[in-house]
């Protein structure tokens, strides 16, 4: 060796360190590594591996002792991540070269050829992939949970009388039951979304390769076959620098909060006094350090809070793609912060809410005397007067008119004598009470999808067998 031949650069430890005179300074370490966060998709990236080599195997490139080597290595690897032992290294930057580097210790060169006619660049996008497809599979089964509990509640509740607002004033009466399933049905989107989703998730990326494919003779259908996917992304390029499955997930999940963030909203206001409509457990809510008498419904404030969160992480996502070339780029390593964090914090907040709503207790007198207030059967009286044979113009004006007497009297509708009400319209008669009881403005709305307790408790039951 010469005295100019300095040998081996320091930092060769490296897979790609052979091109470079110099290693990357420990503050680009830092910057540039992904394993403090990537290692959660050890487990995938262990199938994916595993499936790979079998396929290396079965087209002639990967020995079979070679592939025993590495199946007995990822056991042992598989094993070190469950128990939490795993030797995870800075040095080693992300989930993929810890685990080839381990695999390299435990079983020599056998771990050295399981990269073959793969890139880390098709590998990651598989390894997410299989974590947004089992973190779907999770979203749905709680999504359906929370489903289960709003039927419960919306059967318990199918007569319950309160008042429907539009504007937050009272507008007409409905059932609490008839309230509950309309949130019901959000979420019976959101899982459509989800489960459409998953189809567009579960394409195989590997094969793929940097971005070109690969010039071994690969089985891909055998790969995806083993892995559980419904097909291959058929373009390398799109495959290895695609990142839309990340951000369809995420829009959905901003979909999921922004409906918990709704009826959490609700739930806060139908908690203050001024309301009184419910009562939310103890267990969910907290106490103030100066006030003794509060109680604080936090779960559903903060529910409400992170939902700024995930639509933040998906503007996130939309922004780190929108100005990437072909194919793949470092800026895409920037994808999974946003992702899994969306990922746990929907899953959390889909847990905690459907808890809390299970232990939500309704006051039934405070929703019905609240909807006696704010002439919430004005309509029915509108509509008496049509029936009757009045123009719904007319009968607009005539009720208009008598909610303005009421106002003034400061009384409702129901509390007028029939001799005041005559004066607005001689199609008034004595059965025009009855068109403004809260019970009967309910039954009247029979129609489907309406708000009569008979629809409300039939729409719940095809609600159940749809489940």
């Amino acid at each position: 060796m010469s005295s100019n031949d300095k040998g081996p650069p320091a930092g060769r430890n490296k897979p790609w360190s052979g091109r470079f005179s110099e290693p990357v300074t420990d503050l680009v370490k830092r910057f540039t590594a992904s394993v403090g966060f990537d290692h959660r998709l050890a487990e995938f990236d262990i199938d994916a591996s595993l499936a790979h080599a079998r396929m290396l195997n079965a087209v002639g490139i990967l020995a079979k002792p070679d592939l025993a080597a590495i199946e007995k290595g990822m056991e042992q690897i598989l094993g070190e991540v469950r128990a939490g032992t795993f030797p995870w290294s800075l040095e080693y930057e992300d989930v993929h070269f810890n685990i080839e580097r381990r695999l390299t210790d435990l079983v020599g060169d056998a771990g050295k050829r399981l990269h073959t006619a793969r890139s880390r660049n098709d590998q990651v996008a598989t390894d997410v992939r299989l974590y947004l497809r089992a973190s779907i599979d999770h979203v749905l089964t709680l999504i359906k949970e929370l489903q289960k509990t709003l039927l419960d509640l919306a059967e318990a509740h199918a007569d319950t009388v309160m008042p429907g607002f539009t504007h937050l004033q009272v507008a007409q009466p409905v059932s609490l039951g008839h309230h509950l399933m309309a949130y019901f049905e959000m979420f019976a989107r959101d899982a459509q979304r989800f489960a459409e989703a998953r189809r567009r998730v579960n394409r195989l990326p590997l094969g793929a390769a940097a971005l070109a494919g690969t010039s071994f003779p690969i089985d891909r259908l055998m790969v995806a076959k083993e892995l559980g996917f419904d097909g291959v992304c058929e373009n390398s390029l799109d495959a290895v620098s695609d990142r839309d499955f990340a951000i369809e997930f995420c829009a959905d999940g901003a979909l999921v909060m922004m409906h918990l963030s709704r009826i959490c909203e609700e739930l806060v206001l139908w908690m203050n006094p001024r309301f009184g409509f419910i009562d939310i457990a103890d267990r969910f809510c907290t106490g103030s350090s100066i006030m003794p008498q509060k109680k604080n419904p936090d779960v559903a404030e903060l529910i409400r809070g992170k939902t700024g969160r995930v639509n933040g992480h998906l503007v996130a996502l939309l922004t780190l793609m929108k100005a990437q070339p072909l194919a793949y780029n470092k800026d895409n390593q920037e994808d999974k912060e946003p992702l899994f964090d969306t990922v746990d914090t929907l899953m959390m907040s889909l847990a905690v809410f459907t808890d809390m709503l299970a232990g939500v207790k309704v006051n039934k007198e405070a929703m019905r005397a609240a909807a006696q207030q704010g002439f919430a059967t004005a309509t029915d009286f509108a509509d008496y007067l049509v029936k009757k044979g009045a123009p719904f113009r007319d009968a607009h004006e005539a009720v208009a008119q008598a909610v303005r007497l009421a106002t003034d009297r400061g009384c409702d509708l129901a509390d007028l004598k029939l001799a005041d009400l005559q004066q607005f319209s001689p199609l008034i008669g004595k059965d025009v009470f009855e068109a403004l009881k809260l019970d009967g403005s309910l039954k009247a709305r029979s129609h489907l999808g309406g708000t009569a307790p008979a629809r409300v408790k039939a729409a719940i039951a095809k609600a159940r067998k749809g489940l």
